[in-house]
C-alpha cells in the first residue's frame, strides 16, 4: 500500500473523531440512482452466511451448519471444510442457535499463499468457543490443509439464559482492511459485562495480523487485550472500509430499538453497556432488552461521553441490520462511494449517502425482493453479491455494469 494512504489511514484511526448522528433521514430515491439487474447465482443452500472472492473470480461461501464451500468460475460447486461430505472434516464445528460457520475472508496475498480465514464456533477440546481458523486452499480448489486456529478464545454463549438460547450474539464477520490487517467482529453473548470488559474479546472489533497477533496502532486502552480495536459493541455483523480513507464502518443491530451504523476510531468505545441499570428489570442481570433508547441506549453517551457517534440510526425500532459494504465504480452513479446495508427482520437493502465526516445525509432503498439479507459483498467487477437467509446468493449490478 502506498505510504501516503497508509499514513492517512493510521492517523484517521488514531486521532479521528465522529460527530453526533443526525437521526434517520427519510428514505427516498437518490437523484441519478442506477437501475439494477439481479441474477440468482446459487440457490437451495442451507443457511448461507457469507462469501468472498479469490483473485481469479472463484467464490468461497459458508453455510452455517455445513461449513466452507467453493463455487468455481465454471459454476461447479463442492464442499471444502465442514461437516460430513466436506473434503476435510471439521468435527468440532458447532452449530446451535446463531452459531456455526460464519465469516470468510481471503488473504490479500492469496495468489501466492492460497490462504483463507474462517470464523467458526467450535467445541474443540469439549469447551465451546468462537475461533478464527486459517486454512490453505490447494491450486485446484479441491481441498484445504494446514489448519491453524489463530484466535481460539472468542467467547461463546454456552447455555440458555432468560433472554435467549445458546450460541447467541457471536458477531462473526471477517474482513481485511486497506491496511492489510484482519478485522474480526464479535458479540456480547447476552453477557452484561462482556462489551466493556477489556480483558475479554466479546462485544469487540479485533484487528490482528495473519497469525492472530495484535496489529500495531490498535490504541487499546491500558490493561486491555491488545487485539482489541474497538469495544462496547452489542453484535456487529457488518464491516467495510470507506474508499479513499480506509476508515472502517460497522453495522450493528439493536435489541428492540436502534440499529446503528458507526465509523470506527482506534481504541474507541461504541457505548453498549447492558448492565447495572437500577430502574430496569433485567433478567439474569442482562438489561439489553429491558429498556428503550433513553433507558438502555445502544450508544450510552451519559456513561461514556467520548463514545463513538453513529453515522445513522433508526432509534425507535430495530429492523435487524446486519451486513454492510461500500459500493464502488461509476456505474453505480449517485451511489458510487455510498454504503449499502442489509436488514434481516426488515428484509431489504438500503444505501446510505455519507458526507465528508462519514455522517449519513440521505438514504435510498434498492428495488430487490424482500428477503432476510445476511451478507453483502463487493464482487470482482464492483457488482454486489447478496446472501439471503432463504438459501440464495444473488448478483446485483447496475444496468450496463
Amino acid at each position: 500500500m502506498p505510504f501516503r494512504l497508509a499514513l492517512v489511514f493510521f492517523l484517521s484511526f488514531l486521532y479521528g473523531t465522529s460527530s453526533a448522528a443526525g437521526g434517520a433521514p427519510a428514505a427516498g430515491a437518490a437523484t441519478n440512482a442506477p437501475s439494477l439487474t439481479r441474477t440468482v447465482v446459487l440457490q437451495n443452500l442451507d443457511m448461507p452466511w457469507d462469501l468472498a472472492f479469490t483473485p481469479d473470480g472463484t467464490m468461497l461461501f459458508t453455510e452455517k451448519c455445513r461449513g466452507l464451500s467453493v463455487r468455481l468460475p465454471n459454476g461447479s460447486v463442492h464442499r471444502l471444510f465442514g461437516t460430513k461430505g466436506a473434503a476435510v472434516p471439521a468435527e468440532d464445528l458447532l452449530c446451535e442457535g446463531q452459531s456455526g460457520a460464519q465469516g470468510i475472508a481471503v488473504d490479500p496475498d492469496f495468489a501466492s499463499n492460497r490462504t483463507v480465514y474462517l470464523f467458526m464456533s467450535s467445541n474443540l477440546g469439549g469447551a465451546a468457543a468462537n475461533r478464527v481458523v486459517r486454512l490453505v486452499v490447494d491450486t485446484g480448489y479441491q481441498t484445504v490443509a494446514q489448519r491453524q486456529d489463530i484466535v481460539p478464545d472468542i467467547p461463546y454463549k454456552r447455555a440458555a439464559t432468560q433472554v435467549g438460547r445458546p450460541g447467541a450474539h457471536n458477531g462473526g464477520r471477517l474482513r481485511f482492511g486497506a491496511d492489510r490487517f484482519l478485522y474480526v467482529t464479535t458479540g456480547d453473548n447476552h453477557n452484561p459485562t462482556l462489551p466493556q470488559d477489556l480483558k475479554a474479546l466479546g462485544g469487540k472489533v479485533l484487528r490482528i495480523d495473519r497469525d492472530g497477533k495484535p496489529a500495531p496502532g490498535n490504541n487499546t486502552p491500558a490493561g486491555g487485550d491488545p487485539r482489541i480495536f474497538t469495544y462496547g459493541h452489542r453484535n456487529v455483523q457488518g464491516i467495510d472500509f470507506r474508499p479513499g480513507t480506509g476508515q472502517p464502518f460497522v453495522a450493528e443491530h439493536g435489541p428492540n430499538h436502534t440499529d446503528e451504523v458507526t465509523p470506527l476510531v482506534a481504541g474507541g468505545n461504541a457505548g453498549w453497556d447492558p448492565q447495572n441499570r437500577p430502574n430496569l428489570t433485567c433478567p439474569g442481570g442482562y438489561c439489553g432488552y429491558a429498556g428503550n433508547p433513553q433507558t438502555m441506549p445502544m450508544t450510552d453517551t451519559e456513561r461514556f461521553p467520548n463514545a463513538m457517534r453513529p453515522s445513522w440510526n433508526n432509534d425507535q425500532r430495530s429492523d435487524g441490520i446486519g451486513p454492510a459494504t461500500f459500493l464502488q465504480g461509476p456505474a453505480w452513479q449517485a451511489w458510487n462511494g455510498a454504503l449499502a446495508v442489509g436488514f434481516m427482520r426488515g428484509t431489504r437493502v438500503e444505501v446510505l449517502l455519507l458526507d465528508d465526516k462519514g455522517m449519513t445525509v440521505n438514504r435510498s432503498r434498492m428495488e430487490l425482493p424482500r428477503n432476510r439479507m445476511r451478507s453483502l459483498v463487493r464482487g470482482p467487477k464492483n457488482d454486489l453479491y447478496v446472501v439471503v437467509d432463504e438459501g440464495e446468493i444473488w448478483r446485483v449490478a447496475p444496468k450496463g455494469g
